[in-house]
């Protein structure tokens, strides 16, 4: 689990119908869910862009978009998200939908994120330290999210990134950014493969629930 240091979130809405939902329509931008509880007054959130988060790992992209997958992967249920990237670049996730999940709308006065988390990860990690899964996303205790920003937060992102060859940036334990020039060499920093990437979720643990993971660049 990554968090960015020092970070608490002042607000934390849970989204109780996200996965219903999702099953019904098939899709749900996240743009377009922000917009939608904006209109109608739940919150006031001013985004431009979106950075997907794993556990450090940092993909800026126009917009994210979860996708209910019946079939899934593996022969199991899934849902995924999909990054609309910047460039040549291709971040996808897809989790293991047998597992227990809650969506969360987290805010601060400078940032907001959309957040998902497992009853697993909850109780492997935080169930001691935390009364409640809520109490744990607020603490900033969750493995991943989508980070909403502005129009200057992400074009600053965006311009670092695309003056490399990489397929994303990172962030280290004290909130630092790493930003790799290629592939290789951010592959290196995160001490695995594409092919691992793929196959065993960049090597998550179960609990995580992460089917498949894809973060290259063309």
């Amino acid at each position: 689990m990554s968090q960015a240091p020092d970070r608490r979130w002042e607000d934390v809405f849970q989204l109780p119908s996200f996965f219903d939902r999702l099953e019904d329509e098939g899709g749900i931008s996240v743009l377009d869910l922000v917009e939608e509880l904006t209109a109608s007054g739940q919150v006031d959130i001013d985004v431009y862009g979106i950075v997907y988060h794993d556990r450090g790992i940092r993909a800026p992209g126009y917009d994210a978009t979860f996708v209910h997958e019946p079939t899934g992967s593996r022969g199991r249920p899934a849902f995924s998200v999909e990054v609309d990237t910047v460039g040549p670049r291709n971040t996808w996730e897809k989790f293991d939908d047998t597992l227990s999940w809650d969506v969360y709308l987290v805010r601060t006065d400078d940032l907001a994120a959309i957040a998902w988390l497992s009853d697993e990860e909850y109780k492997v990690e935080d169930a001691d330290h935390f009364q409640s899964k809520q109490e744990a996303v607020a603490a900033g205790r969750f493995s991943f999210g989508v980070f909403l920003y502005d129009e200057a937060a992400w074009t600053q992102r965006v311009e670092r990134l695309r003056a490399t060859n990489a397929p994303a940036f990172l962030l280290q334990d004290d909130g630092q950014p790493i930003f790799p020039e290629t592939q290789a060499e951010f592959y290196d920093v995160v001490d695995s493969t594409v092919t691992e990437f793929r196959t065993t979720g960049g090597n998550a643990p179960s609990y995580l629930g992460v089917l498949e993971l894809e973060v290259t660049i063309d």
